[in-house]
């Protein structure tokens, strides 16, 4: 079926590069109405990610991979130790892994500049990326999304499909003077999920960790490539997104339609990021080597098209607005101007990891783009953004909780 060969090439990651260099040498060629490139500006962002590196990881053979779990430990806490000692058989604690991973990654995109959330018992308080992963960690721990009392470690239909917005308010910590935005869409989002669970690539178990059963037994000789592992993703989120761009009926998720966007390949015009998608491939590379399976060729999968990283090339003046309203209007997410941004984040991805081997002598195999992510680019962003901005990214994007 022709509208199967044009989903199944959306899905790959060859095609969110092919596409987004599109959208590059259109900006590079002057075409762009938002954006020019300034690539002499490149090394600045190269310097700076490597000095935030080397500050967090003075080794680098101990950068993780750009996963979700490294929030986990958010003030110092080994939590993932704590919850995994709950679970002695390995492969339900890697299927529990992946009820919390999921679940976790689906709820993180931008809380806004002022939420926090204050863990009780130890006291602390943060907010941002790693305050989502603590209070989505506690509601994984608490049976938040289980039906079942005596199996709380766990994300079924049932518990997720009873999901309020007012219960995930209050385990979020959110109130009027300490609002989580998005609250509604996250809800949704989840509900949604715990609808899907009835699908092939959850392994007919009725929870989220039946996804690492389908990957597993995807796996050959105890290697899963990277890009079927984001293949297996997205096919078993794809009733999951709110509707956004769509193809003959069927909703694509986090694709974008952009006039660069052209052939080769089948749906031209269009630009597949898949942000969410794979930072959770990228997270469930550790429950996945807990049940006996490595992910091979990493580096197939993409940097992610979200604000830090894309703030640390607006911030370095690699990426220049051409008009005021870039950076002070508010902007949907299907915009022209929000595509090129994130089109042109994951192209220059690719040149600040090639960059920054050069500048280290490192190979791809020391230092693959999961490593220059998490050591890396979203820090360096983070920390403009903060000295800039108070933390705020450089583009405002109107977000509904779902995106990034």
């Amino acid at each position: 079926m022709p509208e199967q060969a044009a989903l199944e090439f959306l899905r790959s990651p060859v095609t969110i590069r092919q596409r987004c260099e599109a959208v590059f040498e259109y900006v590079r060629g002057g075409c762009s109405r938002h954006f020019r490139l300034d690539l002499e500006q490149l090394q600045r962002a190269v310097e700076l990610t490597w000095q935030v590196t080397c500050e967090s990881y003075p080794d680098v053979a101990s950068i993780p991979v750009h996963s979700r779990i490294n929030h986990f430990g958010a003030g110092g806490m080994d939590r993932l130790q704590r919850f995994e000692a709950q679970l002695p058989d390995p492969r339900e604690r890697a299927r529990s892994l992946t009820d919390l991973i999921v679940t976790s990654v689906l709820l993180d995109a931008g809380a806004g500049s002022s939420w926090r959330y204050t863990e009780a018992g130890t006291g602390v308080s943060v907010g941002r990326s790693e305050g989502l992963a603590l209070a989505s960690y506690h509601c994984l721990a608490q049976g938040v999304f289980s039906s079942d009392p005596e199996r709380p470690l766990q994300a079924d239909a049932v518990g997720l499909r009873g999901l309020t917005s007012e219960r995930l308010e209050q385990a979020f910590q959110s109130s009027p003077e300490n609002a989580v935005l998005g609250l509604d869409g996250r809800a949704a989002l989840l509900r949604r999920l715990g609808a899907a669970l009835d699908e092939p690539a959850f392994s007919g178990q009725g929870r989220v960790g039946g996804l690492l059963d389908t990957l597993v037994a995807r796996a050959q000789g105890g290697q899963l490539p990277a890009a079927e592992l984001l293949r297996t993703v997205l096919e078993a989120l794809a009733s999951v997104w709110p509707p956004r761009t769509s193809l003959q009926g069927v909703e694509l998720g986090d694709v974008w339609p952009h006039a660069a966007a052209g052939s080769p390949g089948p749906a031209p015009g269009l630009v597949p990021f898949h942000k969410l998608s794979q930072w959770l491939s990228y997270s469930l590379f550790y429950p996945l080597a807990l049940a006996g399976v490595t992910v091979s060729s990493p580096d197939a999968l993409t940097g992610l098209a979200e604000y830090r990283n894309g703030g640390l090339f607006i911030d370095t003046g690699v990426i220049a607005p051409k008009h005021h309203g870039v950076t002070g209007d508010v902007h949907l997410p299907g915009s022209e101007l929000v595509v090129e941004w994130r089109a042109l984040t994951i192209a220059l991805l690719d040149r600040l990891a090639e960059r920054l081997r050069q500048h280290t002598g490192l190979d791809a195999a020391a230092l693959p783009l999961s490593k220059v992510l998490e050591g890396g680019s979203w820090a360096a962003g983070r920390k403009l953004a903060s000295a800039l901005r108070r933390g705020a990214p450089p583009i405002r994007v109107e977000s509904d909780g779902t995106l990034f």
